[in-house]
């Protein structure tokens, strides 16, 4: 009897153990955490949540005096404030350097945190129509720190900062400056950021009329396999053929801007399948990982259960245990049987798919030929195309954009190829290639139609969301 006491005891000790495991960890609640899911959200495109936590993380670096923490979620909290809210977004750059300054790190980050307040105060100054001096002053002061620490940190950082002083001068219509500037900048470039400062120079020569001299630069560029600084050199080298009025030049600059820009377009999608793969492989990951958590604690409530139970009564475990088998004998062959039945459903409705887009890309490949290799401002597909596609989506989403125009009789032709892009799941960068935009641009575009069309004011609803109402 003394020995079953004790067993029991062992027992319920081993189960109080598992409830304990259970519990979440104090390291969940950690600023760094915090600013990481932040960082997540904003990739999904979830900028509201993202600021959320970010305004949760500064709170939470505070109480735990983790300066570093602080004046990164800082820093990218005003540059997601950059685009709706300058000036709000220079304040609080600002505030992240006098944290910064609270405790510095390194002369490296120094020197970056006031070429991100000079940018942010230029475009201040450039939305508000005022003067660039604060802009100046920091990227000056950002400039002096970097020659004083070019023997140690090289001269990266001072290139970027002449880069910087390049574009304000060039804003304020100081040509003669930003192309001094520009010209020194590339010249203390190294190979990493040298396209970039490449690309400002010759956008200053071409302000001051040398366009014989920010020809050379564009052709001496070396892009690789950087297809965006190619795509933006072939395009300028073709603007300044056509201010030649040397066509044939134009049309091979412009034909060899295409082919980068659908290089970079395939790129992209090449890109977005290994991400979503990895995104996949890593789901699969953390769900055995929870599954084998599950099994464990089921694993320590059981063999608890049967312990107490053969201490009561022998015969009533072993009972117990034939009918748990049976019953779970029973659930398998079910289990087989619906598994059967759902695999020959999904194998006879994938032959009909697979029938149905072999007839399909035969029919229409040369539409979606032409729609990946557009990089123009607007798609150049005719009407009947359009319709072509529109239909197609139509005949494989359950008539989703037919419901969406008996819904919006009004809707214009724009806004619905804009849906149309986004229901084939594009990604932003993808649909900013296709017309020549910012990723910035197509956001703001989504974000225009999801609210004046959709009356859709709820920052974290997606434009894809959206439209997924439509059909169901």
């Amino acid at each position: 009897m003394r020995t079953v006491k004790t067993y029991l005891c062992l027992m319920l000790t081993m189960a109080v153990a598992a409830c304990h495991s259970s519990l979440p960890s104090d390291s969940n609640r950690k600023a760094r955490t915090c600013y990481e899911r932040a960082l997540e959200a904003f990739d999904c495109d979830s900028v509201r949540r993202g600021e959320q936590l970010l305004h949760l993380t500064i709170t939470k670096a505070e109480d735990e005096g983790d300066l570093h923490t602080l004046y990164l979620a800082q820093l990218r909290l005003a540059e997601s404030l950059a685009q709706a809210n300058p000036r709000a977004a220079l304040d609080k750059a600002k505030q992240a350097l006098a944290t910064y300054e609270r405790r510095p790190d390194s002369p490296r980050n120094h020197i970056i945190i006031l070429d991100y307040i000079g940018t942010y105060a230029s475009q201040v100054a450039f939305t508000e129509d005022g003067p660039f001096d604060e802009a100046l002053r920091y990227t000056r002061r950002a400039y002096d720190m970097a020659v004083a620490s070019a023997d140690t940190l090289g001269t990266e950082l001072v290139s970027q900062t002449l880069t910087s002083l390049a574009n304000i001068h060039w804003a304020t219509f100081d040509y003669a400056e930003a192309l001094r500037c520009a010209r020194e900048a590339v010249d203390c470039a190294p190979d990493n950021i040298l396209l970039g400062a490449q690309q400002v120079l010759a956008r200053c020569l071409v302000s001051c009329d040398s366009l014989p001299q920010a020809e050379a630069v564009y052709r001496s560029m070396q892009a690789g396999d950087d297809l965006q600084a190619s795509y933006i050199a072939q395009s300028n080298l073709a603007k300044l053929a056509l201010r030649r009025s040397d066509t044939d030049a134009a049309e091979e600059a412009i034909d060899e801007a295409f082919s980068n820009a659908e290089d970079l377009y395939y790129s992209a999608l090449q890109q977005k399948d290994d991400y979503y793969r990895n995104a996949l492989q890593q789901a699969q990951d953390n769900e055995r990982l929870r599954y084998n958590a599950a099994l464990h604690k089921v694993l320590i409530w059981s063999v608890s259960v049967v312990a107490m139970l053969v201490a009561i009564a022998v015969w009533f475990v072993v009972r117990a245990r034939l009918r748990a088998a049976e019953e779970r004998r029973q659930a398998e062959a079910r289990l087989h049987e619906q598994e059967a039945r759902a695999q020959q459903e999904q194998l006879q409705k994938r032959d009909e798919m697979v029938a149905f887009l072999q007839e399909f890309i035969l029919q229409r490949s040369e539409v979606i030929r032409k729609l990946g290799g557009s990089a123009e401002r607007h798609i150049t597909l005719s009407p009947r195309e359009w319709k072509e596609v529109e239909r197609t989506l139509d005949a494989i989403d359950g008539n989703r954009f037919a419901h969406l125009r008996r819904r919006y009789p009004d809707i214009k032709e724009e806004n619905l190829q804009l849906c149309i892009l986004t229901r084939l799941r594009l990604t932003n960068r993808a649909i900013g290639n296709i017309y020549g935009v910012s990723i910035s641009a197509v956001q703001h575009r989504k974000l225009k139609l999801k609210k004046e069309l959709f009356c859709e004011d709820d920052p974290d609803t997606t434009l894809e969301q959206v439209l997924e109402s439509f059909g169901n």
